[in-house]
This record gives C-alpha cells, structure tokens and sequence, in this order.
C-alpha cells in the first residue's frame, strides 16, 4: 500500500506559452501564479515550500540562489551550473539560507545503484580496489541531444562532460566512498559529427537529402518514423515544443527548425566520446568511458574489482556478485516499486524516487531523505571540471592543487 503526501503544483514560470499553459492546466494552477519570467517569481513574496527548477544550464545559477535566498527549498535539475564557482555558490547560498538542496542526479536514486553500494558496504567484494564504468550513449540519442539538439554547443549549454556525464562521475564518487580524488587524466574529441565527413551529395536537411535513405542518423528515421507509429514522446516530443506532435508539426519542424538539420551540417563541437582515469584516496582507481556510437541508449555498464569478489551491473534490475572465496556468483534483485499510475517510469523507476524522496524531505523537514545532496554533488562536480581541464590540456591534473 502506498503512502501518499500532500503535495501541490502552486505555481509555473516558462517563457514558452505552449509549456506554460499545459503545466497550467495539468496542475489547475491559479493565472495569477502562471508567470512567463521566474524572476518575477522571486520578486513576490514566498508562497510555495520548495521550488524544482529545470531551465537550461546556463541558467541554473541565478533562479537557485535566488529562491533559496526567499527561503525555497531547491530541486535542481544537473549539471549544478557551468562553472565551479558557481556551483559552489548555490552550494553556500542554501547553506546560509538553511534550506534543502537537492540535485536531479537521478541514477542515485536507482535501486541497483543503491542495491551496489549496500554491497560495497557489507563487504561483499571486500575492499574496492577499481571501478570500470561505460555509459554507451546511444547514436541517435547522440545526434539528437548532442548534435542538432540543446546540448550540441558548449558556448550554449556545456561540455558533454559535465551535460551527459556528470551522472557518472557523481556514481564512480559515490561508490568509492566519498574518497577524495587525488589526480585525474582525460582524452576524448568530436568524432564523424563533423563537416567534413559529410556526403558529397547530402544536402543541409534531411527531408530535401538524396542520400537520406543511407544515413542512420536521419531526422526523417529518428522522428516521422516515429510520428507514423504513433510514438509521440521524446524525442519526438522536443522537436515540437509549442504544439501537438504529429506528421504535420513535424514535418514542418524538420523543415524549418533545428533537427531537421544534416548533423554533418550543425554547430556542434562537443566531445562523442571521452575517458577519464581517476585515482582516489588509498590507492581506489576508476575508469569512465562516454561513447556516443552504441547500440544501447544510456543502459550503463560497471565493474567494480574488490579484494574478495567481482561486482558486475549490466543495466536493469540484476546485480552479480563473484565471490573468490566460494567461486560462486550471486545474482542480487533491486526491484523498483512504483506505483501503477505513475507516469514517471525512466531510469528504471529513479524518477519516482527522486520526486518522492525530495518530497519527504520537504514535508518531513528531513535532508537526510536526499541521496543528492549539497557536498557530495559539489564534489563530484568539481571532479567533472578537474577531469575536463585534464582533457584540455593534455595533462595529469592534481585534485584541488589548483584554482579553479
């Protein structure tokens, strides 16, 4: 049986009319409290206990500051913000404010992410000697988000680092214990994604493109085709942002709008692939791996090596555990209790409960509910930034050693 709290949609700030009038009218807000500017949100006097704020990233620092500032406690979308100071001005601004922040790292809120580290913590492998870590991004959700999408640019959004995989590194902190980072290398680059491995005869949009029918990154394939099946969510659903999606809207969209775009033809120059090699307090190493040319869409894949056992998660519910000693392998079950009727069901029932455990907090005036913290999420952040000026500059980067 579940246990609901109270909780209500009080008030909606999107500068999008289309947005704002359908989160309006799902939550039966007043019109009084439907705003298309957050500040002015912030300008009133406080009327709501918390605040969930999912503007892109480049614009996450100010609203955060400023709500935790009116009292609100936060629920913030990741990446924190684009710099370190920045984050760690939302970090000092909750704090000296006295409220709760919680960042939207979702996979901590996993049950197999949990599942690992209880494992990890009972000594089911021993002592963690080395995290391997893969998130295949996926090629068409690559070319959607990363080339024609909202995440393409750096100067616009950020680097896929820190957009894509901040997720990761949070995880590979997390699981080795909260140990300091002592020194971290990268590499990585934009791959096929460019100008110069377009087609000869390829053209600037898809739907006018003779050669279409040959690309596997098609925006005809990726969403019409989609559209025809009767599958309208993402991310079919971004393409059309200020109406219903359907063949015409997104015909016309592909047309006119960015992801009708040929994705050797688009601003992008985020990195497709990168890895970071990180070596944490006691000795601790890990390995991370971004691809973006996989079959599989963001189904992660770690192993954790222990002084008594491996630890293996594949994506899903399953666990294994290798135990030296017996030779045996264990499967363990993180099962997901979600209730029927809820609608968030991504990242293996994770949204749930990061809506749900933010929720508890708030009412129940207790942070320790959250698994995505202030300090913990600030410094796994701060090894994101440490792990991409590596990458930049071709060098071992020595945790902390240097101002950000």
């Amino acid at each position: 049986m579940w246990t609901w709290l109270p909780f209500q949609v009080v008030g909606v700030a999107d500068p999008k009319p289309f947005a704002r009038e359908k989160l309006r009218e799902q939550h039966q807000i007043a019109e009084s409290n439907t705003f298309e500017d957050w500040r002015i949100v912030a300008e009133r006097e406080k009327f709501a206990d918390a605040v969930i704020i999912a503007t892109p990233d480049r614009l996450h620092k100010d609203p955060a500051v400023a709500f935790a500032r009116r009292g609100y406690h936060v629920l913030l979308e990741k990446p924190m913000a684009v710099t370190a100071a920045d984050c760690s001005e939302i970090v000092s601004a909750c704090a000296q404010s006295a409220v709760m922040l919680a960042v939207c790292h979702v996979l901590r809120y996993d049950p197999a992410v949990r599942k690992i580290k209880e494992l990890i913590g009972c000594g089911a492998i021993g002592d963690v000697v080395h995290i391997q870590h893969l998130e295949p991004v996926g090629f068409y959700h690559f070319a959607h988000s990363f080339v024609r999408g909202n995440w393409r640019n750096e100067e616009e959004s950020s680097f896929s680092l820190l957009a894509k995989s901040c997720h990761d590194l949070d995880l590979i902190h997390h699981w080795a214990g909260g140990r300091r980072c002592i020194k971290v290398s990268s590499f990585g680059s934009l791959s096929h994604f460019t100008k110069e491995n377009k087609p000869p005869e390829a053209t600037e949009r898809c739907l006018d493109c003779p050669v279409e029918g040959s690309c596997p990154y098609s925006a005809s394939k990726i969403y019409l085709d989609r559209v025809k099946q009767g599958a309208v969510g993402w991310p079919v659903s971004v393409v059309c942002p200020s109406s219903i999606p359907d063949i015409e809207s997104v015909t016309e969209a592909l047309r006119t709008g960015p992801y009708g775009r040929c994705v050797y033809q688009c601003d992008n120059d985020v990195c497709s692939n990168q890895v970071v090699n990180m070596e944490f307090e006691g000795g601790v190493t890990a390995a991370f791996s971004m691809v973006a040319f996989t079959e599989e869409i963001c189904n992660r894949k770690t192993t954790i090596h222990g002084s008594k056992g491996e630890l293996c998660w594949n994506g899903g519910s399953q666990v294994q555990v290798f135990d030296f000693l017996s030779q045996r392998t264990t499967q363990h079950n993180a099962e997901s209790k979600v209730p029927g009727n809820f609608s968030l069901v991504g990242h293996g029932g994770a949204d749930y409960h990061l809506i749900d455990s933010f929720i508890s907090a708030v009412a129940c005036g207790d942070p320790s509910l959250i698994r995505s913290g202030p300090e913990e999420t600030l410094s796994s952040h701060r090894l994101v930034f440490e792990a991409e000026r590596a990458r930049r500059e071709s060098r071992v980067v020595f945790c902390g050693a240097e101002e950000d």
